[in-house]
């Protein structure tokens, strides 16, 4: 399987960032090594002394694809979560400063934490899905889906015209605004469609 990411999807994460906002879906991928394990802590790396949390819903495939039409696409997934991509801004930012690739900042072991699925024929509304991240109890990323540049069906559509989509590969969608840094004892906790996805501790 494979993680395969989606940047700059939200106009105020863009914002916050000072990024330029893209004519296309901004891709890159994570190694399945990426993967945190659930139910244990995410350890902060001893690299990095700025990892900031991104919250973002996932999707998971479930039929090889490739080529896809738009319309076709909510047919390759039945199940939806919500995780998170950490991010070594710090070594992300020196390495985008030397205009170097940035997967040591993304991909590290355990940087995509990844919630309970549910089942996508349980949820409201897919095209405005809510989703909100909390740390320490404070309320610190919220959104819905209709907020992103480009919905999940877009995605699914582009992403398989460049990479073939196998069973149990995983969409990360991008994250809206609120991104920041977490620090030792941090509690994260996220909710998708008022239901609880995950809850995390950072050591």
């Amino acid at each position: 399987m494979k993680i395969i990411c989606v940047g700059r999807n939200y106009a105020a994460h863009i914002d916050e960032l000072n990024n330029s906002r893209p004519d296309a879906p901004v891709i890159f991928l994570k190694p399945d090594t990426a993967i945190a394990q659930y139910n244990l802590p995410f350890f902060i790396p001893e690299f990095s002394k700025e990892v900031h949390y991104e919250v973002e819903v996932l999707v998971k495939i479930n039929r090889i694809g490739k080529h896809l039409q738009h319309k076709f696409a909510h047919k390759y997934y039945d199940e939806i979560g919500l995780g998170i991509d950490f991010t070594a801004r710090d070594l992300q930012n020196k390495l985008k400063s030397k205009g170097l690739p940035w997967e040591k900042a993304k991909g590290f072991d355990g940087s995509a934490y990844v919630g309970k699925w549910i089942k996508k024929a349980s949820l409201t509304n897919i095209d405005k899905l809510p989703f909100s991240l909390y740390k320490n109890g404070d309320l610190v990323q919220q959104a819905d889906t209709s907020l992103m540049l480009w919905g999940i069906d877009e995605l699914i559509a582009h992403i398989s015209q460049y990479f073939t989509l196998k069973i149990g590969d995983i969409i990360f969608t991008g994250t809206p605004a609120g991104v920041g840094p977490v620090a030792k004892n941090d509690l994260l906790e996220g909710y998708l469609d008022g239901q609880k996805s995950f809850s995390l501790n950072i050591k």
